[in-house]
């Protein structure tokens, strides 16, 4: 199956039914949580993450990234796809 190309502006991303978005004070560091799985998240995971609401679309996550990271959204924009797009294949984000 192909993958699209790219993540629409319109489309909003948030956490299915079974996924949370936790801190995990004992680590220091924000984790992803799924049934049978946790993803650890970096700082830029952690931003982005922080921003999946299941209301905001997805342009206006990146014009927040843009501001958070002082980046032009066309540079940052394949990276918050690919991410995305990783984590939507593992059903841990919809699209």
């Amino acid at each position: 199956m192909e993958r699209p190309a790219g993540i629409a502006d319109d489309a909003v991303p948030a956490l299915p039914r079974g996924v949370k978005f936790r801190e995990d004070k004992a680590r220091g560091r924000f984790v992803l949580l799924g049934p049978e799985r946790i993803f650890e998240a970096d700082q830029v995971s952690t931003e982005i993450l922080r921003l999946v609401d299941g209301k905001t679309p997805f342009a206006a996550i990146l014009a927040r990234l843009t501001e958070i990271f002082t980046a032009d959204e066309a540079m940052i924009r394949p990276d918050v796809e690919s991410f995305l797009r990783d984590l939507a294949d593992k059903q841990m984000v919809t699209l």
